[in-house]
C-alpha cells in the first residue's frame, strides 16, 4: 500500500491560484449578495480552500449605489462606530452610511460576514468597490460572473 497517495495536500500563499472576478450588485439584496461575495472571497467555491490561508478570488464589485435593503432595514438597523475614546461610541443607520458612501456599506456587510482573525485584514484587500459601471482594474482582464448562479 502507498501511503504517500493519502497525504493530504493543502494550499499555502505561493501556490493558490487567485482570479480576478467582476460581480454586478445592481437590485441585489444587500446580504445575500454580500454572503456570496464573502465566499468568492475566502475561496469557498474552490475544490482547494484551506481555512487558513487566503486562497480567494479578487473581486470586484460595481454599481454599489443600485443595492437594495428590504423593509424598514434602512431606517431602523443599528450599526455602531466606536472611536476608542471614552463615550467614542456612536450609532448610524444604513441611509447614513450609504448617503455618505454606498461602497462602505457593502465592505461593512462582507468584513462581517468573515473571520474575526488577521486573514480577515489580508481578505478584504481583495475586495474592490465601484459605484458606476468603471473600475480601474482592466489590466488585470477579470472575468464578468453572475452571482445569481452561485449557491
Amino acid at each position: 500500500m502507498n501511503t504517500l497517495s493519502y497525504k493530504t495536500v493543502s494550499v499555502n500563499r505561493v501556490t493558490a491560484t487567485k482570479e480576478w472576478v467582476i460581480v454586478d450588485a445592481t437590485n441585489q439584496s444587500l446580504g445575500r449578495f454580500s454572503s456570496k461575495v464573502a465566499k468568492l472571497l475566502r475561496g469557498k467555491y474552490k475544490s482547494n480552500f484551506t481555512p487558513h490561508v487566503d486562497c480567494g478570488d479578487n473581486v470586484i464589485v460595481l454599481n454599489a449605489d443600485k443595492i437594495r435593503l428590504t423593509g424598514k432595514k434602512w431606517t431602523d438597523r443599528v450599526h455602531f462606530i466606536y472611536s476608542g475614546f471614552l463615550g467614542g461610541q456612536s450609532e448610524v443607520t444604513p441611509a447614513d452610511i450609504f448617503k455618505k458612501s454606498p461602497e462602505r456599506l457593502i465592505e461593512r456587510s462582507v468584513q462581517g460576514m468573515l473571520p474575526k482573525t488577521k486573514l480577515s485584514n489580508a481578505i478584504m484587500s481583495n475586495l474592490y468597490v465601484y459605484t458606476g459601471e468603471k473600475h480601474k482594474q482592466e489590466a488585470q482582464k477579470p472575468k464578468v460572473v453572475d452571482i445569481n448562479t452561485l449557491k
